[in-house]
């Protein structure tokens, strides 16, 4: 059985991801790095460390495991400004996987976004594509990065841009080439993530939802 590192555990992607892994049997111990409570007891397999992410530190020699699976994110309304949005969802995020892999960590699962590229002019799809570049440098034996569409499930705080948008990012799945981007619930996520993190093929691995869950069907 593994032990599995998790940051972003309060999250859309994050919540549900947590509840999988509490009851995967596949996983025996489910480290939590987060700021807040996740609101979950599990005294059997549950860690759960409160943290401050900006004095990595003091925390980071608990990143020991087998995979780490990142989900930290916020929107520019929560940040407030461009660069506190960045600070949550690069910095955070590759500091914690630097850590990790320096622990040695073998495996390290992200989500990112369908529109990710850093030379794209959009901040946050910038930010998503220079994460990734970054993450990509890192030596972990076995790399795999989501690239989900629009969000959808029940968030802790809801997002009243994501429900606005929702039914045209969903029109827009349907025009050729745009499949990648339709809307997909966080529960799906969240499983792709874990079936990414147990592909024992060593390497890089980018891929849309659909291309994890092909290669996990493959392995049954």
């Amino acid at each position: 059985m593994k032990t599995a590192l998790l940051i972003g555990a309060t999250g859309l992607v994050g919540d549900y991801l947590l509840r999988q892994l509490l009851s995967d049997n596949r996983f025996s111990t489910i480290k939590v790095f987060t700021r807040r409570p996740t609101g979950y007891q599990n005294p059997e397999k549950l860690e759960e460390h409160l943290v401050d992410f900006d004095e990595p530190e003091m925390w980071q020699h608990h990143l020991t495991g087998d995979v780490l699976f990142s989900t930290l994110g916020t929107t520019l309304r929560q940040a407030g400004s461009q660069s506190a949005q960045y600070k949550v969802d690069y910095n955070y995020q590759y500091r914690a996987a630097e850590a990790a892999a320096q622990n040695g960590v073998v495996t390290y699962v992200l989500v990112s976004s369908a529109s990710a590229d850093p030379d794209a002019f959009v901040f946050y799809t910038r930010m998503k594509g220079e994460l990734e570049r970054s993450i990509k440098r890192l030596p972990f034996q076995r790399i795999r990065i989501v690239q989900p569409g629009m969000l959808t499930g029940n968030r802790r705080e809801p997002r009243l841009a994501e429900r606005i948008a929702l039914p045209l990012a969903a029109m827009v799945a349907y025009i050729p080439g745009l499949a990648p981007f339709r809307p997909i619930h966080g529960r799906e996520v969240a499983q792709a993530m874990i079936n990414a993190a147990l592909d024992e093929k060593l390497g890089v691995q980018t891929d849309t939802l659909e291309g994890v869950f092909k290669r996990a069907s493959k392995r049954q």
